[in-house]
């Protein structure tokens, strides 16, 4: 699942914004519950944790696509060393000449 998220296009940095906002945006439920409904503090507290809950699967969710980018980047420069090892066992040698 995650790489495919990833081939879809979606950053681990993303995700962290997404997390972030999700931390804001729960205050920010919670603010105008309290304030502007008339349901009193539960519902504000419910609304404020509901939201809330969303910022640790963001930031799971980033943490699985930062891995999976570093698992990309490490490929791509072990098939780059294994193309100049290869190379270098072709080039003559000159030793002894």
């Amino acid at each position: 699942m995650i790489s495919t998220l990833h081939r879809m296009g979606l950053r681990s940095g993303m995700m962290y914004a997404a997390g972030l906002a999700s931390i804001g945006l729960a205050a920010a439920s919670w603010f105008v519950s309290r304030n502007y409904e008339a349901a009193g503090q539960d519902r504000a507290d419910r609304w404020g944790i509901f939201v809330g809950e969303w910022a640790p699967t963001f930031f799971g969710i980033g943490i699985a696509l930062r891995i999976e980018e570093m698992r990309e980047m490490k490929q791509s420069e072990m098939a780059d060393w294994q193309e100049t090892q290869q190379q270098a066992m072709r080039t003559p040698s000159r030793a002894g000449v």
